[in-house]
């Protein structure tokens, strides 16, 4: 079969590869779809990810698709079954899975190889993240389970509430797939952008009022402003991943706020903030990693309801052959006013096998 393999730094190879098989307790899925994801172009970047992937590993791990082959022992799905099996799954035995934290699982296992025909589902995530797709629903929409279940998880640890003022840094796949989840749980979103294309695509998704950086003078003073009385947001959301963002979140928030540095820099990134400020206004910070069974299903769910408007975040299309120029040209945003691809859908069998 066909596969795409990460060989090491903006390295990516389509080569032939035997087609897995599956041992007691595994299925194997025929891909039907898998999507471009920011943490898999951050790992093609760098050439390696500290916890999901080294050099020579097959990519991606966004996908949906059909059962083809069901392993001994597995009682929960059969041939044909149309499915999205999510990246990781948690041991539910260590520290942290028993402190209700299976995102920090010590031995969280996770599963890449969402770029190829085929992908075979690890026993533990077929029992734990491996989720039944409804006829009615389109398997690339059940394909955004993945990074909307880090999102859930993410509103999920900022105690998100209906009616709240929330300011959403950035506007990438994750900052709107925030924009949007948060829109939908009843919040009054900001966005703060940078570009001129994102302000139309952020209010598209949900977002009240957009600040973009190039047009004000002190995005801080320009985003707390647009919040009630000007007292800064109730939650504020950073999807950047730079310490100026970081440092911008904390300034953003009201006295007793909620910041959720979620964003992920590079490994040593030092960022400084106002200590006096923290104190005072009595700041609550958080950084949300990766998800949980549970966010998995509250993604799906919201997926699988209608409200979530998941074709719009389809925004290309790609076989594997064509996916190495796609991550190359992932790597340099188009020019100013050109919207670039949100997520691309790659088939493996082609667009119609996707039905």
């Amino acid at each position: 079969m066909q596969a795409a393999v990460l060989r090491g730094r903006e390295d990516l190879e389509i080569v032939e590869v035997p087609r897995p098989c599956a041992a007691a307790g595994e299925l194997v899925v025929r891909v039907a779809v898998a999507l471009t994801c920011g943490t898999d172009l951050k790992v093609y970047r760098r050439g390696y990810h500290a916890k999901m992937l080294t050099p020579d590993r097959l990519f991606g791990h966004e996908l949906a698709g059909v059962v083809h082959e069901v392993g001994a022992g597995v009682d929960g799905f059969a041939v044909g079954d149309r499915v999205v099996a999510l990246n990781s799954a948690p041991c539910d035995a260590c520290f942290f899975c028993r402190a209700g934290q299976q995102n920090l699982c010590d031995d969280l296992l996770f599963n890449n190889g969402a770029y190829a025909e085929y992908i075979r589902i690890p026993a533990r995530i077929v029992a734990k993240n491996t989720l039944r797709v409804p006829a009615d629903m389109p398997l690339e929409h059940a394909a955004l389970t993945e990074p909307l279940a880090c999102v859930m998880r993410g509103l999920e640890q900022s105690e998100l509430q209906a009616g709240q003022s929330v300011i959403v840094l950035g506007a990438g796949p994750i900052g709107l797939l925030f924009i949007h989840a948060a829109s939908l749980a009843g919040a009054h979103v900001i966005a703060v952008v940078k570009r001129s294309d994102q302000v139309a695509t952020a209010k598209r998704f949900g977002a009240e009022h957009v600040v973009r950086l190039a047009e004000v003078a002190d995005p801080i003073a320009a985003a707390r402003a647009l919040t009630p009385e000007g007292r800064g947001a109730d939650v504020v959301i950073e999807a950047v991943a730079t310490p100026e963002a970081w440092q911008w979140a904390v300034q953003m928030a009201r006295k007793g706020g909620l910041v959720n540095l979620f964003g992920g820099p590079p490994a040593g990134t030092v960022a400084q903030f106002d200590t006096n400020l923290l104190h005072y206004s009595d700041l609550n910070l958080k950084a949300s990693f990766h998800h949980t069974p549970a966010t998995a299903r509250a993604a799906f769910a919201l997926l699988a309801s209608g409200r979530f408007q998941a074709a719009d975040f389809l925004t290309g299309t790609a076989s594997i052959a064509e996916l190495p120029q796609v991550f190359r040209s992932m790597l340099t945003r188009p020019a100013e006013g050109i919207a670039p691809e949100i997520k691309i859908a790659v088939y493996p069998h082609g667009r119609e096998a996707a039905r």
